[in-house]
């Protein structure tokens, strides 16, 4: 069976290489006798690892929770395989039970823990499996572990701020959308069966609004069938479009709100390229490994960026010449290549940033809000403006 395989050389970079076997056990055995260290292991297709959990992933594994616990654990004295036997005795969840016995083996047969955090690339992604072998080579795995905690907690509540400030809009264009249906399917009809009988012209636009409401009611199972498929198509499309990180390009094109997406997206790639750089990676593998986590826009730039580097070009220059730097993080960098602080530096920067997006995203959504509401108060009296138009020239009519 042919498997495609990311390692990280000697040299500290990041190759592809196809390789025939048996099973991944055997693609990673491979790659030691080839001092590659395996990031992640998948048939060749895409189907994934072949030691993957069906249907599961870090969907159902808290990498957080995970780290956290683990980190208590080294801290209180325990060795990894001692860990890993006291969160197998607590573990109750399947799922995170599979993941952590597959640790557990891989430990015992005696391959670095990075090596078997590789094995299972559906649950730990390339940038974990960085972090944990850079401190390998440092000794120091605690302070790698609080360092991620630290990143993920912070990326955490960039997310949580982004969901809340979208949940209400959400439940407004539910709330809007279910009553202006209800009033087509339902109330419309009824008046269009009044003003049949009356006799008179009605105004264009209710006319209008009337034989849309006709429309509705006489085929309703098309028309709710049809609204249904077309609801699970667009989730279909969503989930794909999110899932391929080309929201993010979109976002960014949008006049108003376009650069402050790119400012967070920025702040993003400073925290993960500072984080990796503290813990002892390389630039260029830094740069391959954040490659993975941001949109495919900002991944090319970073491939640009990448070969200024290579090139003997430094970090600053290489983003600067690139469009990965803001004023205020050019500046941090050049000062960090002078401290030889360059992670630290990066890391500055995204929290400089942080802290702005979340006043923006506070800022916007109690703008956005009220506007919402507006526009579906608006729309939803129209309906009811257009189903009364007629009376109002009737009873004008009868004066």
């Amino acid at each position: 069976m042919r498997f495609e395989v990311r390692a990280l050389s000697a040299d500290n970079l990041i190759e592809t290489h196809s390789v025939d076997a048996a099973d991944a056990g055997e693609v990673g055995r491979l790659l030691q006798q080839r001092r590659l260290q395996p990031l992640s292991i998948k048939p060749a297709g895409g189907a994934g690892d072949s030691g993957r959990l069906p249907g599961r992933g870090r969907r159902t594994f808290s990498l957080l929770l995970f780290s956290a616990e683990l980190l208590a654990l080294l801290e209180a004295g325990l060795s990894l395989v001692e860990t890993f036997e006291a969160l197998l005795e607590k573990e109750g969840s399947p799922t995170a039970r599979a993941v952590l016995e597959r640790l557990t083996a891989h430990l015992r047969e005696g391959l670095r823990f990075s090596a078997a955090l590789a094995r299972q690339p559906e649950v730990f992604p390339p940038l974990y499996v960085g972090i944990v072998r850079a401190a390998e080579g440092t000794g120091d795995l605690p302070h790698a572990l609080a360092r991620y905690i630290d990143y993920q907690t912070r990326l955490d509540a960039v997310r949580s701020k982004v969901l809340s400030a979208a949940i209400y809009p959400a439940i407004l264009l539910a709330v809007g959308g279910a009553v202006t249906v209800f009033l087509m399917a339902y109330v419309v009809p009824r008046f269009a069966g009044v003003y049949q009988g009356s006799g008179r012209s009605l105004p264009w636009l209710s006319q209008l609004l009337l034989d849309w409401g006709e429309l509705v009611s006489e085929h309703s199972d098309v028309v709710f069938g049809g609204l249904l498929v077309v609801a699970l198509v667009a989730v279909f499309w969503l989930r794909h479009f999110i899932r391929s990180g080309r929201w993010i390009v979109f976002l960014t094109r949008l006049p108003g709100i376009g650069e402050r997406i790119r400012l967070i997206e920025l702040s993003r790639l400073y925290l993960t390229t500072g984080m990796l750089l503290e813990g002892g990676i390389p630039i260029l593998a830094a740069l391959d490994i954040v490659g993975d986590t941001v949109s495919p826009t900002t991944r090319e730039a970073l491939r640009s960026a990448r070969r200024t580097i290579s090139d003997g070009g430094s970090l600053s220059e290489a983003f600067e010449r690139c469009g990965l730097a803001t004023p205020v993080a050019l500046r941090l960098l050049r000062v960090g290549e002078r401290s030889g602080q360059m992670g630290a530096m990066l890391t500055r920067s995204a929290l400089f940033y942080e802290g702005e997006s979340a006043r923006w995203i506070e800022r916007f959504a109690k703008v956005f809000e009220p506007l919402l509401m507006t526009a579906i108060g608006l729309l939803v009296g129209l309906i009811v403006v257009l189903l009364y138009l007629p009376i109002f020239d009737l009873a004008g009519a009868l004066q």
